[in-house]
């Protein structure tokens, strides 16, 4: 039986309450906290049918790690929906050409998936996809960092990350990697219909079969003295240029 889960932070213990309240089962609120934030979260929490527990600071920072902030709120939940392989036709054709799926390889840093999560939820996307096996999985930290969007965006742990990709492009997907020795600049490409984009490791980028399965490579351009940018924000970049292609599509088919 899966164990039950702690989300802690205002924004993440508000996007369960908001998004999913039947899957609350504890609140624990700091007993010195009364901001308005913290009463809406109580308030929600009740209607909910959860009653709120009042507790010392200490009794919070007991239940979180020492590098976490838990901004004196902590929810028990139980496990949220774990998808995988078999979830990607379904996720591909409800999204349809709208269909944006943001791809880490290898991405160890919980930081940065909890990053890439929030910006995947401000970019719309469809779902992130990490591999099982050498990759951040979602945690406390990833949900912290997440700010509520690590209980909205679909995370689809796949087992083999190579049949993920062929999947998808099974489905139409058009996937592309991002690589700094790539030819071709993010702005040239066009972005047409359901597009996946794939970002490499901190420091060692996409393993090789993830490479030779993408349908092209991009590059980022910069211009100042670094040779490479944070895996969440090149992602952040990436994914809004996408976003910003169709929005200037249909605004040219609205013209019409």
């Amino acid at each position: 039986m899966s164990k039950n889960e702690a989300v802690f932070g205002i924004h993440s213990v508000t996007a369960v309450l908001q998004h999913a309240p039947e899957r609350a089962l504890e609140l624990f609120v700091q007993k010195d906290r009364d901001d308005p934030a913290i009463q809406e979260i109580v308030k929600a929490a009740r209607a909910a049918g959860v009653r709120p527990q009042f507790c010392q600071r200490k009794t919070l920072d007991e239940r979180v790690d020492k590098d976490s902030t838990h901004q004196g709120v902590l929810l028990l939940v139980t496990p949220g929906r774990a998808y995988q392989e078999n979830d990607l036709p379904e996720l591909a054709q409800q999204a349809g050409q709208k269909a944006l799926f943001l791809i880490l390889d290898q991405v160890t840093d919980p930081h940065n998936l909890g990053a890439c999560l929030r910006t995947a939820d401000a970019a719309a996307v469809t779902a992130v996809i990490v591999p099982k096996d050498k990759a951040a999985g979602l945690n406390a930290t990833v949900r912290k960092v997440a700010s509520g969007a690590a209980e909205i965006v679909p995370l689809v742990t796949a087992t083999n990350l190579a049949r993920a990709l062929r999947i998808l492009k099974d489905e139409g997907v058009w996937v592309t990697g991002t690589a700094g020795e790539a030819t071709v600049g993010l702005y040239e490409n066009k972005f047409v219909g359901p597009v996946a984009i794939v970002m490499g490791a901190e420091g060692t980028g996409m393993r090789r079969l993830t490479r030779e399965l993408c349908d092209d490579l991009v590059s980022i351009p910069l211009s100042g003295t670094v040779s490479s940018l944070n895996v969440s924000v090149a992602a952040g970049v990436c994914l809004f240029e996408v976003v910003r292609q169709r929005a200037a599509q249909a605004g040219k088919g609205s013209a019409k």
